[in-house]
């Protein structure tokens, strides 16, 4: 053996030479061995230690003898590698046929992105598979409950159920608990009204956060309340300084129609569900909230969590003026006699709007309690990006049975919630991405227990939660289908309405979508959704919908004639049915979201929105600067708006040219693409409004002074010298705006060096 070393060693040697030990990269890296040299030059100088002996190589022959055993050294090695290749070989094409204890040899590729992916077709089969009508039908009975508001035991019973299914599902559970300040009426007195100098009327329903106190004024109908309506009454020189305004219940939230009655000096506002737009019992009670915002009102933009300290502050949204629900038998009783003038055309109506003599007088003595809540929460992670999720949640609570408003939401939650956890369990189906499924409390106050969660942790959902699918009020009807979302989900929804079917020959497109689909199942999210808050207070892309029976509003929310028995009479009983296809909508839109490499998400969607806003305010700056030139200089034009809308169009453009030239099968490739797919949302959130003025700061989709649509708003005021119009305030918001749509570009490019500084 020495022979052989000492052979191969003077095979690398050749001819007579010095030999340096020079290990470059044990230098590199900093340890203690020396460089040695046989000569003075640099390596001498490098060698720190003189008085080594260097080593020096000794002289080798090349006779004959010496290379034919050179060569036989070289042919042994190559052959005993040979065959220690050919017996490892050998050895992993037997393991197979071992006795059964032996280790089994598997193939497993180099994952480079996701878990193995399972077919789509095959995820929406298996879907379907799971969601049937009679498991619908059997949750449904489990979860009915005829007592169950907000802070209850009833409330608190049903968490449990929820909870303890998720468990039963194998999912990671947990709760979030708050005390929140509720306003409820009064135990030991009541809210009443007199009309005239007739009979007292004490209402049994009655609207959280009402101010309180005692109002006297002459009666104004005003329809709807909505701001067109009142505008009209304005356009008639109607005064309506101290007027109680008696509106009828519908189109828009309780809060929007007191916040545009106090917009014009109102002293209070009376809501009666009018027969037109509500089949119920004359005597049937109405309850709400007024509250313009989401959430616990007196902890504006912070958690009501028991152990933190709060000033005392409360939301801009409260009202200053009182609110009362009267029942349909008090408002016709009012409105019949009305005098004064008779209402505008297209008002549908007979009856007059009230004159000076129409006094009644409003009392409101709700009082303000504090409620525990719980939100209860179950999850079912994903294989690569755990800690990326979408949210699916449904409210719990309910004024009286609520079967509409929150069982049959709250079913289809938990029913999504076994049939994924059953894929995932049992048919090999790995998400990429995590399943967060939310059974929220006090719904019914203004999404509180939604709202206080996203207050709560919004520095972390609003960096990892990608989608919110709202659940509450999706069984209303049968007779048509409606959606609100995000812009970026529009895409992504219209796949959804494709492949879902409504029967066995028709997909909820083709059977609600008409010949425009966009026009025909595309609304507006609504305020008193508790998808809102998730889309304009955190940045998170959401989704609303519902099946309905028609134009009007179902007649039994906010009441306590809510029970299966109306919603079958409005189904055809159709109920179970109609939550399974539901279901399978939103189960769609959640799976398609974990299942993919990318967000399913159309970043090209908001092109067109902001187009449309910036086009409105340069017509609307030119205007003003024809007709008020001294409020507006010439140099003032909105053409840094159309730039920064530019920005954004080439951007996204840009990123879906990346996407194409981007090897998807690279987990990091995916993640940094969704990451900057995920800021879009989040980066339409003004950063120059504070949330607790201003909590809705979505610029494009939220609410406030902030918006685009506000700044069109502020140029009709200064076209018309209107005295609440102020030039310099809106110059500063339309910079604010620009530079905010500017910076949502910015983000979307990516890296710094990425971005484009021409602005």
């Amino acid at each position: 053996m020495d022979q052989a070393r000492s052979t191969i060693s003077k095979i690398f040697n050749g001819e007579p030479h010095s030999y340096t030990r020079f290990n470059l990269t044990q230098n590199m890296e900093g340890d203690n061995s020396q460089v040695e040299t046989g000569g003075n030059g640099v390596g001498g100088r490098l060698n720190h230690n003189s008085n080594r002996t260097p080593y020096v190589a000794q002289k080798l022959g090349r006779t004959p003898k010496n290379l034919c055993f050179i060569a036989a050294t070289i042919f042994l090695i190559f052959i005993i590698g040979y065959l220690i290749g050919y017996l490892v070989h050998r050895n992993k094409d037997l393991a197979p046929t071992c006795a059964p204890s032996a280790f089994r040899y598997e193939d497993i590729p180099h994952e480079t992105g996701a878990a193995p992916l399972m077919d789509w077709d095959d995820v929406k089969k298996l879907l379907a598979q799971k969601l049937t009508t009679s498991s619908m039908d059997a949750v449904l009975g489990q979860l009915s409950s005829s007592n169950h508001r907000a802070g209850s035991p009833g409330d608190e019973d049903l968490g449990n159920k929820v909870l303890k299914k998720f468990k039963e599902y194998g999912m990671k559970t947990w709760t979030d608990e708050h005390f929140v300040k509720v306003q409820d009426p009064p135990a030991s007195g009541y809210n009443r009204i007199v009309f005239k100098n007739g009979s007292e009327e004490r209402p049994t329903g009655f609207l959280s956060y009402s101010a309180s106190g005692t109002a006297r004024g002459a009666v104004l109908y005003a329809r709807y309340g909505e701001e067109k309506e009142l505008k009209q009454l304005k356009d008639m020189n109607i005064d309506m300084n101290g007027r109680v305004m008696l509106v009828r219940a519908g189109r828009i939230s309780f809060a929007e129609k007191v916040a545009n009655a106090a917009k014009v000096n109102a002293s209070a506002v009376l809501i009666y569900p009018d027969p037109a737009d509500y089949s119920i019992d004359e005597s049937s009670p109405l309850f709400g909230h007024v509250h313009m915002g989401s959430g616990d009102p007196y902890t504006p933009g912070f958690p009501s969590f028991n152990h933190t300290q709060f000033p005392p502050v409360q939301s801009s949204g409260l009202p200053n003026i009182l609110a009362q629900t009267i029942t349909t038998g008090m408002g016709l009783n009012i409105l019949r006699q009305l005098g004064g003038r008779a209402q505008p055309d297209g008002w549908e109506s007979i009856n007059r709007l009230g004159d000076e003599s129409d006094v009644i007088t409003v009392e409101v003595n709700n009082v303000l309690t504090e409620k525990r809540i719980n939100n209860v929460f179950g999850v079912i992670k994903g294989f690569v990006d755990a800690d990326r999720y979408v949210v699916i949640g449904a409210q719990r609570d309910a004024w009286g049975p609520g079967f509409a408003a929150s069982t049959v939401g709250t079913s289809v939650l938990v029913e999504l919630a076994r049939s994924i956890s059953d894929m995932v369990e049992n048919d090999g189906f790995k998400p990429r991405r995590s399943i967060v499924f939310a059974s929220w409390s006090a719904g019914e106050y203004g999404s509180v227990g939604a709202t206080e969660w996203l207050e709560g942790y919004l520095s972390s959902l609003s960096m990892k939660a990608f989608t919110y699918i709202n659940l509450d009020g999706i069984v209303t009807g049968q007779n048509g289908f409606k959606v609100a979302a995000s812009p970026l989900l529009h895409s992504l929804v219209q796949n959804a309405l494709k492949e879902v079917n409504y029967d066995k020959d028709k997909s909820l497109l083709s059977q609600f979508g008409k010949n425009n689909w966009e026009s025909t199942i595309l609304e507006p999210l609504r305020m008193d959704s508790a998808a809102y808050p998730f889309l304009a207070f955190s940045g998170i892309p959401s989704v609303a919908f519902r099946f309905h029976s028609g134009s009007s509003d179902y007649p039994y929310f906010g009441t306590t004639l809510d029970t299966q028995q109306n919603l079958n009479s409005v189904t055809a009983s159709q109920v179970p049915q109609l939550a399974v296809r539901a279901g399978q909508f939103a189960g769609h839109i959640a799976l398609r979201l974990v299942h993919d490499h990318l967000l399913q998400m159309d970043l090209k969607k908001y092109n067109q929105l902001i187009r449309s806003h910036v086009v409105q305010i340069n017509m609307r700056v030119k205007a003003v600067q024809r007709l008020q030139p001294q409020l507006l200089p010439k140099t003032l034009t909105g053409q840094w708006l159309v730039m920064a809308s530019g920005s954004y169009n080439r951007v996204s453009s840009i990123l879906t040219a990346d996407i194409q030239n981007s090897d998807l099968e690279n987990m990091e490739t995916c993640r940094m693409i969704n990451d900057r797919v995920m800021t879009v949302e989040r980066n339409f959130l003004s950063p120059y409004v504070s949330p607790i003025d201003s909590p809705f700061r979505h610029i494009l989709l939220g609410s406030g002074p902030h918006t685009l649509k506000a700044l069109s708003s502020d140029l009709d005021a200064l076209k018309t010298a209107s005295p609440e119009a102020n030039a310099e305030l809106f110059r500063n918001k339309l910079a604010q705006a620009t530079w905010t749509i500017q910076a949502c570009a910015n983000s979307l490019a990516g890296d710094i060096w990425s971005l484009d500084n021409e602005f």
